[in-house]
């Protein structure tokens, strides 16, 4: 992989395009409106209500920035392209945690829209890195800071 590409799933893709939209529309129009607000209460040194709208103006034009790097570096993974025979980016798989006898289902995805709450995992991370290109019935050793995690690849799907 071009480490200057940005993996993405299509609704890895859709989700960013939707955010930067939002952004650039609805979210711009509300700083500026509490920029105009802040503005009317007049001295600017002592009003803390503009410097906290010019805060997160600053904040929110470097998130679009950063948005609008991510869609020109983007390389879009169909999920048509995902081999069930192994794990690529795309994939799903549902794993056996040794230690705990658990079963657990995560989604690889690029860095950008890796989310543990939602159990997408980066392709860079420690499990991610791991999980690549093994085939159904591996384990998988991760070094973790708690230490050795074990797993068993049960399951590849998309």
């Amino acid at each position: 992989m071009d480490k200057d590409e940005v993996i993405l799933t299509q609704e890895g893709l859709e989700q960013i395009e939707e955010e930067l939209r939002e952004l650039k529309t609805v979210k711009r129009k509300e700083l500026a409106e509490r920029l105009k607000v802040a503005i009317s209460y007049g001295d600017l040194k002592e009003n803390s209500e503009y410097h906290s709208a010019k805060d997160d103006q600053a904040h929110m034009e470097t998130r679009i920035l950063g948005l609008e790097r991510i869609l020109k570096r983007a390389r879009v993974v169909n999920a048509d392209s995902v081999d069930l025979n192994e794990v690529s980016v795309g994939s799903y798989v549902i794993l056996n945690d040794i230690e705990f006898a658990e079963r657990i289902e995560y989604r690889i995805v690029g860095p950008a829209e890796a989310n543990v709450a939602e159990n997408k995992i980066s392709y860079e991370s420690p499990l991610g890195k791991g999980l690549l290109g093994k085939k159904v019935g591996d384990i998988i050793n991760v070094e973790a800071p708690m230490g050795n995690l074990q797993y068993e690849l049960l399951e590849i799907k998309i």
